[in-house]
C-alpha cells in the first residue's frame, strides 16, 4: 500500500485524520446469538488480536466487559436493554436515526485519556444483506473493524476480506492485516490526529523479512 492509501483508511468525513488502537486488553461480551455463533465471534476476535499482538483478558477492571456485540433484528429492541442508555449517550434519538436510515450497523467508541480506545460497541441489524452473510465473513469483518478506528470510507468500496478461489476460505486481505500489525507495533502510539502516523504505518510496512540460516522463523525488522 502507499502512504496516500494508507492515510485515506483513518480520514474521517470532515477531512480529518484520527487514528486510535486499544489501550488495554480485550473483554469481549456478545448478545443475541447462539452458542456456535459465539464461538465463531469470539475465534475471530481471538485471531485478530493475535495478528496484533495485543491481549484478550476475561474481564476489564472498570466495564467488566469492555467490546460489547449486540445481534438483533430490529432497531428498537436496543431501548429495551438495561443500562445501555448509560453507556450510549442519547440512545433514544440514536435509535430513531439508524432505523429511520435503515442502518445495518453502527460503532460507538470510548477513549481513554491518552485517545487509546477503551470501550466499543457494536450493534448489528440481522436483516436483509447483513442476515444474509456466512458468520464467519460476518464476525472476521466485524472484528477488523473494532480493533482500530478506521476512517468513515475505509472499507465502504473494498471489504477488507478476500476470498482464496482454490479453497473458498474468507480471510484478511494481507494489506489490511499489515496495517493492523504495524499500528501495534509497540512503538507506535496509541492514537495520532496527524497524517504523518500513515507514513511511519508505511515505513513498517516496508521493513524487510530477514530468515535464518534454514530458511525458518521470518521476522520482520
Amino acid at each position: 500500500m502507499t502512504p496516500t492509501e494508507i492515510e485515506a483508511l483513518f480520514i474521517r468525513a470532515d477531512g480529518s485524520y484520527a487514528f486510535a488502537r486499544w489501550g488495554r486488553p480485550i473483554a469481549p461480551i456478545v448478545f443475541g446469538v447462539e452458542d456456535e455463533t459465539l464461538k465463531t465471534v469470539k475465534g475471530a476476535l481471538e485471531a485478530v488480536v493475535t495478528l496484533a499482538g495485543h491481549q484478550m483478558a476475561e474481564t476489564d477492571p472498570e466495564l467488566g466487559a469492555n467490546l460489547m456485540v449486540f445481534f438483533f433484528r430490529d432497531w428498537k429492541e436496543l431501548l429495551e436493554v438495561p443500562d445501555l442508555g448509560r453507556l450510549i449517550p442519547d440512545l433514544d434519538p440514536l435509535v430513531g436515526k439508524l432505523n429511520e436510515a435503515d442502518a445495518s450497523q453502527y460503532r460507538a467508541f470510548r477513549f481513554d485519556d491518552q485517545g487509546g480506545i477503551q470501550a466499543c460497541f457494536v450493534f448489528l441489524r440481522m436483516s436483509g444483506d447483513m442476515a444474509r452473510l456466512p458468520a464467519e465473513t460476518l464476525a472476521l469483518t466485524q472484528a477488523v473493524q473494532a480493533i482500530l478506528t478506521w476512517g468513515d470510507q475505509a472499507f465502504a468500496e473494498t471489504s477488507p476480506l478476500a476470498v482464496i478461489p482454490d479453497t473458498g476460505a474468507t480471510i484478511l486481505r494481507p494489506e489490511i492485516a499489515g496495517v493492523i500489525a504495524a499500528a501495534y507495533d509497540r512503538m507506535m502510539p496509541v492514537s495520532a490526529a496527524d497524517a504523518s502516523h500513515a507514513l511511519r504505518l508505511f515505513a513498517r510496512l516496508q521493513a524487510p523479512i530477514e530468515t535464518s540460516t534454514d530458511g525458518s522463523n521470518p521476522t520482520k525488522h
